[in-house]
């Protein structure tokens, strides 16, 4: 696991609930995915050309690359994109550890990066 110092100071910056969102979806990834590289593009924090995860007004998105996924497994997901597609959280306890883990691995094992 390589992660970015540019990802810290963006998590570091960003206002309550956002921030503490972003640190549990970001713990999410580095323990299912523990040799995922982190890099900091476009702004925002991303693993592998997979996921992102970007703080919004009022939520934060975790974003999933859709190459390579069936019609039924991109219904999981938020969006109509056919590249990538997201998750919405607005609260800490919008973030379920065991769904978003399911989506991680699903996305990790089928899917291709952008």
């Amino acid at each position: 696991m390589k992660t970015s110092i540019e990802v810290e100071k963006y998590i570091t910056k960003q206002k309550s609930p956002q921030k503490e969102i972003i640190q549990k979806l970001r713990e999410a990834i580095l323990k299912t995915l523990p040799e995922i590289n982190e890099e900091f593009k476009m702004g925002v924090p991303w693993y592998e050309g997979k996921f992102y995860i970007v703080a919004l007004h009022d939520h934060v998105n975790l974003g999933f690359s859709m190459k390579g996924l069936s019609k039924q497994e991109k219904i999981l997901f938020e969006g109509k994109g056919k590249i990538m597609r997201h998750i919405k959280f607005y609260t800490l306890e919008d973030v379920n550890n065991a769904e978003v883990m399911k989506l991680l691995k699903l996305v990790a094992d089928k899917s291709q990066p952008c």
